[in-house]
């Protein structure tokens, strides 16, 4: 088993390069397939595998934050990022409580396309807890008493249903009535007149007249082919003035209205509706009318103070939940409602409106927008161009199984962005974003609920099957994509599919991209199970013993590269299940007769993992391990040796580029990525600098040597061994505490006269940079090193 290159390998031209073009889906079946075929034949001469330190950068650069590895987020047990999932409680406005019991909150009046007068009753609940900027709210009432009709333009959720009322009542009217809101904008008029001779109608004889009515018509349906136009207000106007009437119109932001003049709303915050909303519900409760004042404002102040009130609102909830979540908070200071329900009352929300996009009703979300949601759920804070453009791929997929015999037409021009973004409640920024080329500054999108990605990607696949054919497709042809971080992603998405439903991401996903012959799926794969794993997914390293043990050559290679994302948080069993495989594949190459070489990819796939072991935060047990077995036998001799000079090889590169940079790792700095050639700095000597000085990691530094000296006295890993050394000198050129580490190092090492002439012999003939002469370093570093015949300095 000869030790791999321990300088780090060129960049992996094939999952960092650009992705291929997707085979057009509407063209003639022939050279639908003949473009399918030059892919093919394309992918399969780009396909190598990358090595496991560049797997776990592109998971540390490109997975979501809810689960990066380090991160503590994600889900853990019935967690999501650290809320409680799936438990009873969390009740949430016009929707159900999250166990067996159903609870209906109405806010406000009957809904939008329901006509008849609103209860008074309701109009004097809604203005118990009504809250507005009263000069704002002041200006737009007195608009309305002049104009007799007032158009307002607002976003959904934010209250404008509520302000219509409350301005309805504000200027004067005695009673309100609630008008249809699918009407064509033309049919207003005689709407009004409708209603006014219905109500004299109703009226006795004689009896006098009621004071003014307002009226009220939420959510207008005005699109491009029926806008509301100023001819349609004028005459709604003299019908009002006539019958001593107002109206009040809400639209959404995307009404198309012409020449009218909306007036903006702009809602008070979640804080102040739940404030207001809570001082309400407290009066209720009150012992003695004598105090109401002073307990509701004693009682406030303590409930709002409760951690659950804070987390609610530093999470990014509507108005609506606003409101319902005070009645809880009522009920739970009144003894009514247990800490633990209050607690999931805000996750409950989320839930709630992740169901509610989903919906398939008359005011469902169209296809195009749904495909949105799930894209940006699986790229939360990617960039906003890739999260669109992957989302109209989702898109034709899902008019795949809709439509199956139909073509996919997708629009070429969409959704205005800040329409796509407060539907999803996300926010769009700029954020630096890791390339193959170095960090590039760009427009990224993300939730505004750090969970929603989770419980989005988790209702998806768990309530919604009919979506997973699609769903499927679109992650396997992510998992073909050229962009390491669309591919990071397709892992991540996927490990948060077999956290929910494991059996069904095995079968579906997972087993088919390990068994491929390419190596790109195998990573993704991977990838895949340690996040599903780091995320709590159940039986994973079972999966991959499973795996190690089994015949299937591909699957085995996953398996191991698995261990390696995962073995720093079980370093020991990871260590064993690696020793186990090495052996296995030298027995099956002694089988053969003639014996047939090892299998090079998996003899450097065990290498690595070892590397990215010795290389992490479990490095001193990791290290125990090697030294107390690697002279057992020469299969765990040849893993140990050829995973440690592997480590001892990264951060020695003399020019540091995206895939062999030093990365996270003990002892790594960030050498600025403006020099053309930066310094390097080995991870291990680093590591040996530091423990050499401290009496308690004194062992460290002899481990260390230990395998320095067996490496350099091998013959099969010698020359790899003389190589690194050669990379460690050329590092000391340029950074003084690398050189000090080395003086100190290269005196250790020598144990025979025959390791003093092999080190001097390097040291005196190794070429310098670019073919170079040895550099002035070299010579220094020979005056540590003692000659052959003197006396061999022991290690203490």
């Amino acid at each position: 088993m000869s030790a791999p290159d321990t300088a780090a390998p060129p960049a992996n031209p094939a999952p960092n390069g650009p992705s291929a073009p997707p085979a057009d889906p509407n063209a003639p079946p022939q050279q639908g397939q003949a473009q399918a075929e030059e892919q093919d034949e394309a992918a399969e001469e780009q396909d190598r595998p990358q090595d496991a330190w560049a797997s776990r950068r592109e998971l540390a650069d490109h997975a979501p934050p809810a689960l990066r590895i380090g991160s503590g987020a994600g889900f853990g047990g019935a967690l999501v990022t650290g809320d409680q999932h799936g438990v009873s409680g969390g009740r949430v406005a016009g929707d159900v409580i999250m166990g067996s019991k159903t609870e209906i909150w109405q806010l406000g009046p009957p809904a939008p396309h329901a006509s008849g007068e609103v209860p008074a009753a309701t109009l004097e609940r809604l203005a118990e807890s009504f809250v507005a900027d009263e000069e704002a709210f002041g200006a737009l009432a007195d608009r309305l008493r002049e104009e007799r009709v007032l158009v307002v333009r607002g976003a959904a959720f934010t209250g404008r249903r509520t302000a219509a009322l409350m301005l309805l009542r504000r200027a004067g009217a005695t009673s309100v009535r609630s008008l249809l809101r699918d009407r064509p904008p033309a049919e207003l008029a005689a709407q009004l007149d409708a209603e006014q001779q219905r109500a004299e109608q109703g009226r006795a004889g004689d009896a006098p007249a009621p004071g003014p009515v307002g009226y009220v018509l939420c959510d207008l349906m005005a699109d491009r082919t029926r806008p509301l136009r100023e001819p349609h207000l004028l005459a709604v106007r003299d019908r009002l003035a006539a019958h001593d009437g107002y109206l009040v119109v809400t639209v959404g932001p995307t009404a198309v209205l012409e020449e009218v003049d909306p007036a903006g709303w702009q809602p008070p915050s979640v804080a102040e509706v739940l404030t207001a909303h809570l001082t309400a519900q407290l009066r209720a409760l009150a012992p003695d009318p004598a105090t109401c004042e002073e307990y509701t404002g004693r009682e406030s102040a303590r409930l709002l103070a409760l951690p659950a009130v804070t987390g609610f609102l530093a999470r990014d909830h509507q108005l609506r939940e606003a409101a319902a979540f005070a009645p809880a908070l009522a009920r739970h200071a009144a003894g009514g409602l247990p800490a633990d329900e209050l607690d999931a009352f805000s996750l409950g929300a989320l839930e709630s409106q992740v169901r509610e996009w989903f919906e398939e009703d008359e005011a469902a979300l169209p296809l195009r927008d749904k495909a949105f949601l799930i894209s940006l759920a699986a790229f939360d804070g990617g960039p906003y161009a890739l999260t669109a453009e992957l989302s109209d791929r989702l898109y034709a997929e899902l008019l795949r199984t809709q439509r199956p015999h139909a073509p996919a037409d997708v629009p070429v021009f969409g959704t205005h962005i800040g329409k796509r973004l407060q539907l999803a409640r996300a926010e769009r920024r700029q954020a630096e974003e890791a390339t193959e080329w170095g960090p590039v500054r760009q427009w990224v999108a993300a939730f505004r609920d750090d969970r929603a990605a989770l419980v989005l990607l988790r209702e998806l696949w768990t309530a919604h099957p009919s979506a997973r054919p699609a769903l499927v497709r679109w992650l396997r042809a992510l998992a073909e994509d050229g962009r390491p971080l669309v591919r990071t992603r397709a892992a991540a998405t996927t490990a948060v599919l077999a956290h929910a439903d494991l059996p069904s991401a095995m079968a579906l996903l997972i087993e088919e991209w390990a068994a491929s012959p390419r190596y790109r799926h195998r990573m993704v794969a991977a990838s895949a199970l340690a996040l599903a794993h780091f995320v709590g997914a159940p039986n994973v390293p079972r999966i991959l013993d499973g795996w190690s043990q089994g015949e299937d050559r591909p699957m085995r290679w996953v398996a191991i590269r698995t261990h390696a994302l995962i073995g720093p948080e079980r370093p020991a069993g990871t260590l064993r299940v690696l020793r186990t495989v090495v052996r296995k594949e030298y027995e099956e190459s002694r089988r053969e007769d003639p014996p047939a070489p090892l299998d090079e990819a998996m003899v450097e796939e065990l290498a690595g993992a070892v590397e990215l072991l010795l290389l992490s935060e479990a490095r001193e047990t990791v290290l125990g391990e090697l030294l107390a077995s690697y002279e057992v036998d020469r299969p765990a001799r040849d893993l140990t040796l050829a995973g440690f000079l592997r480590a001892c090889g990264r951060g020695a590169e003399p020019h540091t580029g995206p895939e062999s940079g030093p990365g996270p790792g003990p002892g790594a700095e960030d050498e600025g990525p403006d020099e053309e050639h930066p310094p390097g700095r080995p991870l291990v000597l680093d590591w040996y600098r530091e423990a050499v000085g401290g009496p308690a990691t004194a062992w460290v530094a002899h481990g260390l040597t230990r395998l320095w000296r067996a490496a350099l006295g091998d013959s099969l890993h010698s020359r790899d061994a003389l190589e690194v050394l050669r990379l460690w000198v050329l590092a000391a050129g340029h950074r003084q505490d690398v050189e000090w580490a080395l003086a100190a190092l290269l005196p250790a090492l020598v144990a025979e006269p025959e390791d003093a002439l092999r080190l001097a012999h390097l040291l005196r003939t190794m070429p310098g940079e670019d073919g170079a002469p040895p550099p002035p370093v070299a010579a220094r570093l020979l005056t540590v090193v003692p000659a052959a015949g003197h006396p061999v300095p022991q290690p203490r």
